[in-house]
């Protein structure tokens, strides 16, 4: 299983880096954003839960969430994106690899393990049974999967992407044309 966690996490590498030199943009950036993606599924997941739920057990979960929103305020919203971007440039500079490439492997397994696994039986339970709060669940398990490998992945040094200049270079050309023109 390692082998198979070690290729797909050198494909990830190799989508990430791809990724950056078109948009500017680091894996570090896109996990931030596949986790906002995560923390809504999840209130979703709640909220459809909460509509089909008895008074105290709403209650329970309007607590739970509200401490879960608290706390995601003050650890992940907390610091910027960029310092997590700079410290991950520094690393690479320095010439160190990710050190979540070795040990966030026995969390990565598990997760792609379950993704794998629970497909079949979450699809089944889905169209067969009527069971949509299923694929909600199986969603969150492989946006974890997903943030695991993109975290474990090192970054090119910074650059503006091919798009940002592409953009960029066309909206100056605009202008001068329809100035020319008048």
């Amino acid at each position: 299983m390692t082998y198979i966690d070690s290729a797909l996490l050198n494909v990830t590498e190799w989508f990430c880096r791809r990724f950056q030199l078109l948009t500017g943009r680091t894996n570090v950036w896109l996990a931030f954003q596949v986790t906002n993606l995560s923390i809504i599924v999840y209130f979703v997941w709640a909220g459809v839960y909460f509509w089909s739920s008895d008074r105290a057990t709403r209650i329970v979960l309007v607590l739970f969430c509200s401490g879960l929103l608290y706390v995601l305020i003050q650890t992940i919203f907390k610091e910027p994106i960029e310092a997590y971007e700079s410290s991950a440039y520094q690393r690479v500079a320095k010439g160190f690899r990710n050190p979540r490439r070795v040990r966030d492997a026995l969390l990565r397994i598990p997760f792609l393990t379950l993704s794998v696994m629970l497909l079949y039986p979450i699809l089944f339970m889905y169209f067969n049974l009527r069971v949509h709060i299923a694929l909600l669940s199986y969603s969150l398990i492989v946006l974890t999967t997903v943030v695991l490998y993109l975290l474990a992945c090192d970054p090119l040094p910074p650059c503006a992407g091919k798009v940002r200049d592409w953009l960029q270079g066309s909206a100056p050309s605009q202008v001068a044309a329809s100035e020319s023109s008048q």
